[in-house]
C-alpha cells in the first residue's frame, strides 16, 4: 500500500493543527519575548498569558489563577501529587488510586508507599470501572488523597467522577482529589465544581498542540510545596521559564476544539461507531475491551483479535502505512500483557492480542475504510498460520 500514512495513534500523540503551527511560529520569529513586567515587550506576553489562562479555566469552569502552564501532563502530575503530599502529610498518610491507572499516577503511588505512605489500589471489573464498594471500605481517618485516571488511556473507560465524589464526601474529613485528565480533556465535559476535582492535568499534544506543552488546574486555597526549586520567574509552581510558543500553540489548539465542542465529538463517536460497525461485520471472534456509548470517551476502540498477536498486527499495518497501537503505548515495551486489560479479567493471550485505535479531527471513513481492508486481510493471514485458530490444529 503507498500513500499518506493513516495515523490513528491519537492516544500517545495528535498532529498539531495548521493553525497551531502558524501560531507558534509568529512567537518564534516575532514575539519572542520573554514575560516580565516594566516592559511594553514583557508585559505584552505576561497579557497575553493571562489571556490565555482565562480563555482555559472557561473550558472547565474554574478561574484563571487556577491554571498553571507545565511543560506537560507527566510534570502537572508530578507537580500536582508530590507537592500536594509533601505539603500536607502532616492531615494524613493513606493514598487511594486503582489498579488500572495511568503509569503517571501508579509510579507516584508507589513512590510514596516506599517513603512510608500506605496506599490502596482499587480493584475494577471487565470495563474498567473502579470498584466503589471497595473505595467505600478503603477510607480511614488517615486518608487524604484519591488519584484517578478520569478516561482510561487504554480502553477509553470514564469513571463515574459524580459518584466517587459522593462516597468522598460523605467522609467525617476532607479527602482531595488529584485527576489525570490528559485523555479525557477536549473529548468530553468537565466541570471542575459539579465533579469536585481539586488538582487536574492536562497535556497540549493529545488535543492538537504541541509536545512539550500542558496546563495544571489547582483549585484555590490548596497548598503545594514545591517541586522544582530555581527562580520563580512566572509561577512558583513550575520555576524558570516555559516556551511562550508551545503554550501559545496549546492555547490556540484549545480555541479550536471548544469553537464547536459538541460538533467535535459527535464527530468522533461517528468515525468510532463506523469503524466498530465494519469490524464486527468483517472479523469474527474479536472482543470489545471497555464500556460502549457514553461511558467511553469517543476517539477510543480498543479490540482483542483472538488467537493472534497484536504486535504482529501492529508491525503489519505499519509496513501498510497505516499507525495503530497495541496495548497501552506506555505500558507495552518488552512485550508484557498489558496491565489494564489484565486487571479488566482478560487472559494473557487476549491481552496480548489487543489493539487499540484512536481518531482524530484528521481521522476520515475513507481512511477507515482502507483501514479495515488492511486489517481483514492481515488478521487472515496472521490467524492461518495460528496453531490457536480453531482447525488449524487439523491441518
Amino acid at each position: 500500500m503507498k500513500g499518506e500514512r493513516i495515523y490513528l495513534n491519537n492516544c500517545l500523540t495528535t498532529k498539531p493543527a495548521p493553525e497551531v503551527v502558524e501560531t507558534m511560529l509568529s512567537y518564534l520569529r516575532e514575539d519572542y519575548y520573554f514575560p516580565e513586567n516594566f516592559n511594553k515587550t514583557g508585559s505584552k506576553i505576561n497579557r497575553e498569558l493571562q489571556s490565555w489562562k482565562e480563555k482555559i479555566a472557561g473550558t472547565i469552569g474554574a478561574e484563571a489563577s487556577e491554571i498553571h502552564f507545565t511543560s506537560g501532563g507527566t510534570l502537572a502530575n508530578n507537580i500536582a501529587i508530590k507537592g500536594f503530599l509533601l505539603a500536607n502529610a502532616d492531615k494524613g498518610n493513606h493514598i487511594i488510586t486503582s489498579i488500572v491507572d495511568y503509569p503517571d499516577i501508579l509510579a507516584n503511588a508507589a513512590f510514596f508507599e516506599q517513603s512510608g505512605f500506605k496506599v490502596t489500589y482499587l480493584q475494577v471489573d471487565r470495563d474498567g470501572f473502579i470498584d466503589l464498594e471497595q473505595l467505600k471500605e478503603s477510607i480511614t481517618d488517615e486518608t487524604i488523597l484519591f488519584m484517578v485516571t478520569l478516561a482510561n488511556h487504554t480502553v477509553g473507560t470514564i469513571q463515574p467522577m459524580e459518584e466517587i465524589l459522593k462516597i468522598l464526601q460523605g467522609s467525617e474529613h476532607r479527602i482531595y482529589t488529584h485527576v489525570d485528565a490528559c485523555e479525557a480533556y477536549g473529548k468530553i465535559p468537565i466541570d471542575v465544581e459539579k465533579l469536585g476535582i481539586d488538582m487536574m492535568s492536562v497535556s497540549g499534544h493529545k488535543l492538537y498542540g504541541p509536545q512539550g506543552s500542558g496546563f495544571l488546574y489547582l483549585r484555590k486555597g490548596m497548598k503545594l510545596n514545591p517541586l522544582i526549586h530555581g527562580v520563580s520567574r512566572l509561577d512558583d509552581l513550575q520555576t524558570g521559564g516555559i516556551s511562550v510558543a508551545n503554550t501559545a500553540g496549546m492555547a490556540k489548539a484549545i480555541e479550536l476544539i471548544f469553537s464547536d465542542f459538541d460538533g467535535y465529538r459527535k464527530y468522533l463517536q461517528k468515525l468510532k461507531d463506523y469503524f466498530l460497525e465494519r469490524v464486527k461485520q468483517r472479523i469474527p471472534h474479536i472482543i470489545i475491551n471497555g464500556p460502549t456509548g457514553a461511558e467511553r470517551v469517543p476517539h477510543n476502540m480498543n479490540i482483542t483479535f483472538e488467537y493472534i498477536e497484536g504486535e504482529a498486527i501492529m508491525m503489519m499495518l505499519d509496513m501498510n502505512n497505516i499507525s495503530v497501537a497495541t496495548g497501552s503505548a506506555c505500558a507495552s515495551q518488552g512485550l508484557k500483557p498489558n496491565y489494564v486489560l489484565k486487571a479488566m479479567g482478560r487472559t494473557h493471550e487476549e491481552a496480548h492480542g489487543s489493539m487499540k485505535f484512536t481518531f482524530s479531527r484528521y481521522t476520515t471513513t475513507e481512511d477507515i475504510d482502507i483501514l479495515i481492508e488492511q486489517l481483514v486481510t492481515v488478521v487472515n493471514k496472521l490467524r492461518e498460520g495460528s496453531t490457536l485458530y480453531p482447525g488449524n490444529d487439523n491441518k
